[in-house]
């Protein structure tokens, strides 16, 4: 193991930020392009405002909910061995510190369990998580920089599918990129590869991706299980999907009747994705006032028609080997849970 430099060489300033606003065009242009398509859709990235982003972290933490708990519990057999694994030399490469950057990071509870076998490694380390949320970022910040010493926090508001990220490498550092929660799993395979794709284009040869998938059906896990992760018997996922028209109400002055539309969750085996939708209720007009993006709208809702609002793909080993194959990336090594419901793959980038 190397000597590193002293903490106060290393670490960039703690209060520097790369904040940016996310705009209110982009939810107008969203909004409008998803529901005047043929059948209605609404991007799942409009579910994080404030109240979005406080109803899925208590998502995550619902009995029905495996996957935040399983990938934790991942985290915290097998962190060390992943840092490792992460920093192992490549040909003079010798043994280098990592700088950790987060896609979709929302509030991090899971990434200190890494940044912490991080830390152990090397004393130091600086964290870049990116998300469209800032309240998620702050609660980020406050929540690493309080509970994982070493750690400096850089954050982005951005949206990480298309805009560049905030890769601030040190001296002789490789970038360990985290997608986890099987957030990778919200776009279809077509949009998921340009999303690593993406990634891929701002890493380095031997640079490292952790990513995290939620696992198909099979002789260990059920469909039913895996229906009631994405609608609980408390209700918080029906919210977290109904909140979604809260924020068009707020934000573009459009007059949705929240509890006039149904939260569904479908299991589409042809796709291999649990799907959400909102169902309309009742036959009802919804009226958007003219905005940045275009006219007043009056859409027109028939009773039964649905918006939909996510998809959440499922995949095989097989499956997560040729994504990460087509966006550049050679699979290294992979760990799942005894039960063969959700796999961390650790990934090079070639």
């Amino acid at each position: 193991m190397p000597t590193y430099p002293a903490v106060a060489d290393l670490l960039l300033p703690a209060n520097e930020s790369l904040l940016a606003s996310s705009p209110t065009d982009a939810v107008a242009a969203e909004v409008r392009a998803g529901l005047t398509s043929t059948p209605k859709t609404l991007s799942p990235w409009l579910f994080y405002d404030e109240n979005g982003s406080r109803l899925f972290e208590q998502i995550t933490e619902l009995p029905e909910y495996y996957l935040t708990r399983v990938e934790r519990d991942l985290f915290a057999l097998y962190a060390g061995e992943i840092i490792e694994r992460a920093a192992e030399p490549l040909g003079d490469d010798l043994s280098p510190m990592l700088t950790l950057i987060e896609l979709g990071a929302g509030t991090a509870t899971k990434t200190g369990i890494l940044l912490a076998a991080a830390v152990r490694r090397q004393k130091a380390v600086v964290y870049q998580p990116v998300d469209v949320s800032e309240t998620a970022l702050a609660e980020a910040t406050e929540n690493i920089r309080a509970n994982v010493p070493g750690v400096t926090v850089r954050c982005q508001v951005a949206d990480y599918t298309t805009q560049a990220l905030p890769l601030n490498r040190l001296t002789d550092t490789r970038t360990l990129a985290l997608y986890i929660g099987s957030s990778i799993g919200n776009f279809s395979p077509e949009d998921a590869r340009d999303v690593l794709r993406n990634l891929r284009a701002q890493l380095l040869p031997g640079d490292k991706l952790l990513l995290g998938t939620d696992l198909a059906p099979g002789k260990s896990k059920s469909v039913a299980q895996l229906l009631a992760a994405y609608n609980d018997a408390s209700g918080t996922t029906a919210a977290f999907n109904r909140n979604v028209l809260v924020r068009l109400n707020r934000e573009l002055g459009a007059d949705f009747n929240p509890e006039a539309f149904d939260h569904e969750a479908r299991w589409n085996p042809s796709e291999s994705r649990i799907e959400m939708h909102l169902v309309s209720r009742i036959s009802q007009q919804v009226h958007i006032p003219a905005n940045s993006a275009g006219p007043a709208l009056t859409l027109q809702f028939a009773r039964g028609e649905t918006i939909h609002t996510e998809n959440s793909y499922k995949f095989t080993p097989v499956r997560v080997q040729q994504l990460l194959q087509s966006a550049g990336f050679e699979l290294s090594f992979s760990w799942e849970n005894s039960e063969h419901a959700f796999a961390v793959s650790l990934a090079t980038a070639i």
